[in-house]
This record gives C-alpha cells, structure tokens and sequence, in this order.
C-alpha cells in the first residue's frame, strides 16, 4: 500500500532537511507549513515534496487538513523534530504491505535533550501514533497534547522513533510557555479557575513525579533540568489562566 508523509512545520529550518530525508520512502510527502519566517520553506522546496501552507490555529485541525490533502489513505505523521530510523522504516513499510486487521500503529520515542539521549524522566514509555489509515483515525479537537482517535486496532512498532524535541533549556522553556498560553486558553474555555492548590501544590507534585517517581534522578542534571521545568510549565500555565481570567493577557 502507498503511504503519505505529513510533516508539520513552523520556524524549522534546522530539522526540516532531516525530517523529509528520513521518510523518503514514502509515496508522497507533504509539509504543512504556518506560514514559516526563516529558511524553513525555502530548504523544504529543495525536495521533492508539497508545500502546503496554512494559518496554524491548533495542533489536531492543521493535522487533519493536511490528512485530507494527501493522495494515500494510509498517512505517516512525522514532526519536523523526529526522525524514522531504518530500522523503524523497515517496520513501516512491512506494515503497509500486511496491516492485518490494525488500522494504525504505535511508535515509542528516545528523546534527546540538547543532544545528550534521556533515558528516564517520565519519557521512557512516551508512544505515539504515528502510522494510520485516514479512514479510521483522526486527531481530536485538543490544543495541546492531540492524540489519535482510532475505530479500530492500533499495534505497536518494536523500533523506536528519535525525538530531538528541546535543543537545550531555552528552548524547551520557550515551547514550554509556548504550551502554557494553549493549555490555559483551553481551560478559559471551560470556566476553570485558579485557586492555591494550582500555585502551590501542582508544581511541586509535578517535580516530585519526574524527577523521583519517573526517575528524572537517573538522568543526572539533566533530569533535574527537566523536572524543574516541567514545574516551571505547571505553574505557568495556571499563572496565565489566572490572567486570561483577568483580562490581562
């Protein structure tokens, strides 16, 4: 079966040659892009692909438009920061000629930060769908974090999908407020409020799961790094929402 890759962008002029290059044996490639100001668009046309660009408004509905653009029904959704290792290929592409009775597939991720592999941290046993016949899945309506809504089976890949999300801590800190303004946008729209556990209580338990219940510790600094900002981005969220709330934005 031919399958179509989707790749996503906006501003990623250092990922954008290794994503396309990485899911070259797909049928076709698409990159939907949101109007991107560096070189992003520019390297992309260099391949063969299709630019396709589009106002971003949120994660699930520039996915979905760009799943019904494409030629296949079967859809591989790559992000500009994720790479398909051969092995993961090879996979994939035995899937696509015996799917069996599943209508898309699991991938885990090694995540990198800065450069250096985490193994732990709460990312260990992070899974995505990333392989799916368009006619039985879509991605849900959520800001943040969208998932895969499937009618039917969904197996697992035994390789893992590389994941190169934070080039280092001012990165990660910018995508994490990046989130937090779209998470407390979300909640706004649910009449949420902001009360003391939010501030106080929320942060502190989230650095308590990553950093020991996930064992960030394990890690070494850079666990320590990650449970803290992840703190940091529990708490931002909340601080914006009160200010949503507010009319202070």
């Amino acid at each position: 079966m031919k399958v179509t890759a989707i790749i996503p962008t906006f501003n990623e002029e250092i990922h954008i040659e290794d994503a396309i290059k990485s899911v070259s044996f797909a049928d076709e490639i698409i990159v939907i892009d949101s109007f991107s100001t560096d070189r992003t668009v520019e390297l992309a046309e260099q391949y063969d692909i299709r630019l396709i660009q589009r106002e971003f408004d949120d994660f699930s509905s520039q996915k979905n438009f760009a799943i019904d653009q494409a030629e296949n029904d079967w859809i591989y959704l790559l992000d500009a920061d994720e790479r398909v290792t051969p092995n993961l290929e090879v996979e994939i592409l035995n899937a696509l000629k015996d799917p069996k009775d599943f209508v898309g597939f699991y991938v885990y991720r090694t995540f990198y930060f800065g450069g250096r592999k985490i193994k732990y941290s709460g990312w260990q046993r992070d899974k995505v769908a990333r392989l799916f016949n368009r006619n039985f899945c879509r991605y849900n309506g959520n800001l943040v974090h969208e998932v895969i809504k499937a009618n039917g089976k969904l197996g697992f890949f035994k390789s893992k999908l590389e994941h190169y999300s934070y080039r280092g801590f001012d990165h990660y800190i910018n995508k994490l407020n990046q989130y937090a303004w779209l998470q407390a946008e979300q909640l706004k729209r649910k009449n949420k409020k902001v009360n003391a556990f939010h501030i106080f209580v929320k942060p502190i338990a989230r650095f308590f799961i990553h950093y020991f219940i996930r064992l960030g510790i394990l890690d070494g600094f850079p666990g320590f790094v990650i449970a803290v900002t992840q703190s940091y981005g529990v708490l931002t969220r909340f601080i914006k929402l009160w200010l949503l709330n507010h009319n202070l934005r």
